[in-house]
């Protein structure tokens, strides 16, 4: 487990390299154009690397390896370098160091941030629009799978390999005890956990020490106030948090940290602890992915809990701009193409690859990022399992993007710690607006 105070420094050296990329310090090589999605030439094969942010035995990693076993069979001498390192923070210093030296290998991950948008504006990414419609593959992708890797303007420089719906799980024989529905508002949260609580149950299971799950929470009701448009105004300096955005998500994470809603000491609660709490029926609401369907929509959860689970999406508020099936649909990381390294081998592996890799992945249980390749739904799975896959092409076009992809590091690790500190109720809504929008501006600079 990366400690709080290890991860602020990686950050910080992840900024670091950022200053070093961005001031040109190893600068784009030249000469590559990341429009020439089909360059001429002889396909040569040889070992192409790419550089992930995956855990190892995890579903893409499984699919790709299989992949490119195909391909070398075909192409002698050709093989894929797997370079992993899934801890997101470290992985990130990695590839930050890396496009600083210009020493990014053909493939690599990453999110769709500013340090990324910046690479693509220097020619160092190929147009990923461009070569899937070259492929003859851009129409076989989830439009929303495409639209969580897009940057601000539209543009798409990675590819999605993954496809996943953020809802609300929860226990309907605990809500039928306490005398609580689900909640039609995000408004009606903090009621829900009061009966909770007077129910003798923890309201929700919360992942507090990772503290990007308590971030979901604050990016919910901006989203449902004004779409995208806040948190892409905030990271470009043209709102702030003392907005009537912000102020309302201000209020509403203090209103939630004082109807009790987290478990007691939340803030040093882990992944699987947070989990347990839920599926051992101590906790009635865990707000979780469907990256974990296998554990929450399979004979796997305990027997006790199993016929008493169900979800539901992200709740709706007065005057709400996004529609109600509009909520958090990641997929996960994207790969680019490195421009600099792009040849004709590359092109050709990646339009063999993308042909094969979603009925493969999807074969796993999980969700393709296109619609190409229908999800096998496991023999011991709950009915819930096939009611989400279904669900995942039902899905709206806008989606709350998850904040620690949007903001530079230095503003989101400060975001994250205030937030604690407000649901605790160590600080005001006021405090934190005012001392968020000071961190703004400092890291704007």
């Amino acid at each position: 487990m990366v400690t709080r105070k290890r991860t602020a420094a990686l950050l910080t050296a992840a900024v670091t390299a950022a200053a070093l990329a961005l001031s040109g310090c190893g600068g784009a090589a030249g000469g590559a154009d990341p429009t020439d999605v089909n360059p001429e030439g002889e396909i040569e094969p040889r070992e192409i690397s790419w550089l992930l942010s995956r855990p190892a035995d995890g579903g893409v990693i499984t699919a790709m390896e299989q992949i490119a076993d195909e391909y070398a069979a075909d192409h002698p001498g050709f093989s894929l370098n797997l370079i992993t390192t899934p801890d997101r923070p470290s992985y990130i210093q990695k590839y930050e160091t890396l496009a600083a030296a210009n020493k990014l290998p053909e493939l690599f991950d990453t999110d769709a941030t500013p340090f990324a948008q910046k690479l693509a504006g220097q020619d160092r990414m190929v147009d990923i629009d461009l070569l899937l419609a070259d492929l003859g593959l851009d129409d076989d992708y989830r439009e929303a799978a495409l639209s969580y890797q897009r940057f601000d303007d539209g543009s798409l420089y990675m590819v999605p390999f993954e496809f996943q719906l953020e809802v609300f799980w929860y226990n309907t024989a605990i809500f039928e005890q306490a005398g609580v529905s689900v909640p039609a508002t995000l408004d009606d949260f903090p009621a829900m956990c009061t009966a909770l609580r007077s129910a003798g149950v923890t309201p929700i299971a919360l992942d507090g020490q990772d503290q990007w799950p308590l971030e979901r929470y604050m990016a919910y009701y901006p989203f449902r106030l004004t779409g995208a448009d806040f948190i892409q105004d905030l990271k470009n300096g043209d709102a702030s948090f003392a907005d009537p955005a912000g102020q309302a998500a201000a209020r509403w994470l203090a209103d939630l940290g004082e109807a009790g809603c987290f478990a007691e000491g939340f803030s040093s609660t882990g992944y699987a602890d947070a989990q347990a709490l839920f599926t051992s029926g101590k906790a009635a609401v865990y707000n979780i992915g469907t990256w974990e369907l296998g554990n929450l929509a399979t004979e796997a959860l305990d027997p006790a809990v199993q016929g008493s689970v169900d979800y539901f999406t992200l709740p709706t508020v007065e005057g709400a701009v996004t529609a109600e099936d509009e909520y958090v649909t990641p997929s996960g990381i994207g790969m680019a193409v490195n421009a600099q390294t792009y040849d004709p081998l590359v092109r050709d592996f990646l339009g063999y690859a993308l042909e094969r890799y979603p009925e493969i992945y999807a074969a796993t249980g999980a969700l393709s990022p296109t619609t190409t390749a229908q999800t096998t739904i496991p023999a011991d799975a709950t009915d819930l399992y096939s009611r989400l896959v279904t669900q995942a092409d039902e899905v709206g076009t806008a989606i709350a993007m998850p904040w620690d992809t949007q903001l530079d590091p230095a503003t989101n690790t400060r975001l994250q710690q205030e937030l604690t500190l407000l649901v605790q109720g160590d600080i005001t809504p006021e405090e934190f607006t005012t001392t968020m929008d000071a961190a703004l501006a400092e890291n704007l600079r």
